[in-house]
């Protein structure tokens, strides 16, 4: 015959029991899910859309930054202090919609630059050209889980000044032509709160063409130089996420590794033969960025590249601005 203890044991088991099932069994909590149409976007800071623009539609956006270093890593990526240089620049997106999956378009740029020792620059100057076209192999759909996926090639031209430079503050360019290939994606996800995340990851691996030098140049030679410079190539990897706090509201955040292969320089000047390597370097940087929208086809991005990892490169800190306008 139980006892008092065991049946006491198992009315509360039974207890337990009949809890856990109701819980199974209760209705969830209804969670709103917010629609695609309700979350306004500007875009992160850097990473760019995996979509394709729509036919006849058109995508402008400026920006306005000011890359300010204050240091340099070692190859050993030991942070050494530097005098404080301004860089102001502004780079500017123009892109349109010529059939749903092919959208094309141009990326213009313009410096001045604050040295920490010598004169700043002479005046605003144009930086190198980038050419742009990009190809949608998919769109993303309500329902389905396939991202947006598009292919990227873009061709940078050496508009900018870059060597036979009065003032080396005046060197806007790189003197070489640059060839990017890209990979850009897209997705949104559903966070349990019902509020949308976006996310993208997009991959760039680019190729460049020698430059020809004469005199004082962006590559720190001086003046009666003659040779060339040959560009390393480079990988960029940038992965982003917004978060749609409200429907004007977002809240994004940028995480990209950068790696560049080391340039050579060949040629001489009035002391003779001049050869060397910079070196591969690498670095890592954040770029936490808020973004307001007052419509879903414009909208305002503040933010800030924090780059303080890396070795054979610049520490920095870049604030920007950025107007997201779709027409």
């Amino acid at each position: 015959m139980p006892t008092e203890a065991a049946a006491r044991r198992r009315a509360a088991g039974q207890a337990v029991v009949w809890l856990l099932a109701a819980m199974v069994n209760a209705p969830a909590k209804a969670v709103d899910v917010q629609s695609r149409e309700d979350a306004w976007w500007t875009g992160p800071m850097l990473a760019a859309s995996g979509a394709t623009l729509p036919q006849g539609h058109a995508l402008v956006e400026p920006y306005l930054f000011d890359i300010i270093s204050s240091g340099h890593f070692d190859t050993a990526g030991t942070r050494h202090a530097t005098a404080t240089e301004h860089d102001l620049g502004s780079l500017t997106y123009i892109l349109y919609g010529v059939t749903d999956r092919l959208t094309a378009g141009l990326i213009p740029r313009f410096f001045y630059n604050m040295p920490p020792q010598g004169p700043t620059s002479s005046g605003i100057g144009a930086g190198d050209l980038t050419l742009q076209a990009a190809y949608g192999i998919s769109q993303y759909q309500d329902g389905h889980r396939t991202p947006s996926v598009s292919l990227v090639i873009d061709e940078t031209l050496p508009t900018g000044a870059y060597d036979q430079l009065d003032r080396a503050s005046d060197g806007t360019g790189a003197g070489a032509y640059s060839t990017g290939f890209s990979v850009y994606s897209q997705q949104y996800f559903w966070m349990p709160n019902g509020r949308i995340l976006r996310g993208r990851l997009d991959l760039t691996y680019t190729v460049s063409s020698s430059a020809s030098l004469s005199g004082q140049s962006v590559y720190g030679t001086a003046p009666g130089f003659h040779g060339h410079a040959s560009p390393g190539d480079g990988l960029t990897v940038d992965a982003a996420a917004e978060y749609s706090i409200t429907r004007e509201w977002v809240a994004a955040m940028d995480v990209v590794y950068q790696h560049n292969d080391s340039t050579h320089l060949q040629g001489a000047d009035a002391a003779g033969a001049v050869s060397g390597d910079s070196g591969a370097s690498w670095s890592l940087g954040f770029a936490p960025a808020i973004e307001y929208n007052w419509s879903a086809r414009a909208g305002v991005l503040l933010g800030v590249r924090i780059i303080e990892v890396g070795r054979n490169t610049s520490a920095s800190i870049t604030p920007a601005v950025a107007v997201n306008m779709v027409f």
